[in-house]
């Protein structure tokens, strides 16, 4: 068992030994009430061994420069799973296979009337977000796997794109039909 486990189930083993008046499982479907037992206590032993700070550290170095498919940090953030999996006693290791993944050698996004604006598609670093000032290893702004091509016709905003959106969109006089949408990204 690896130590990080063993670490984090020794409290929890010692607590439930600890423990004056056993409490009847849950009723679990399709479970006995011994099969029952045995996967409430395995589930228990689970949830204790996330720790906050742990955690935080591995978002951390994982997301610490771009790591879309095919850079340096990506194949660096495998290396270092890696590791952990072989130092946790799993069997485990990298295999590389070949994917289409397109990127854009040309984005240009303007706005031909009523006045003439061409999109930056680059956002500002923030302040908050050491990482979100390294560009040059960052991906262009674009969407996957469109087509490429030339578009040109009227703007509409559609809020979220959800089907309750355009059916006000309708009622108010408002046709897509040709037009090129724009939505608010979330829900």
């Amino acid at each position: 068992m690896p130590a990080v486990l063993r670490t984090a189930l020794v409290p929890l083993l010692l607590l439930s030994v600890g423990s004056a008046t056993p409490t009847a499982p849950e009723p679990l479907d399709g479970y006995s009430d011994a099969a029952a037992r045995q996967e409430l206590d395995w589930e228990a032993k689970f949830r204790a061994i996330p720790q906050p700070d742990t955690l935080r550290e591995n978002m951390r170095v994982l997301s610490a420069r771009p790591h879309h498919v095919g850079s340096p940090y990506d194949k660096q953030n495998a290396e270092w799973i890696l590791a952990h999996f072989k130092r946790w006693g799993f069997d485990a290791h990298i295999e590389s296979f070949d994917v289409l993944f397109p990127t854009p050698t040309k984005r240009v996004l303007e706005l031909v009337a009523p006045t003439h604006y061409v999109a930056k598609l680059r956002e500002p670093a923030v302040r908050v977000d050491p990482t979100s000032a390294q560009q040059k290893e960052q991906l262009p702004t674009y969407n996957a796997y469109s087509p490429d091509g030339d578009v040109t016709a009227r703007l509409v905003f559609v809020n979220y794109g959800l089907p309750d959106d355009y059916d006000e969109l309708e009622r108010l006089g408002v046709s897509v039909k040709g037009a090129i949408v724009i939505a608010k990204y979330g829900r």
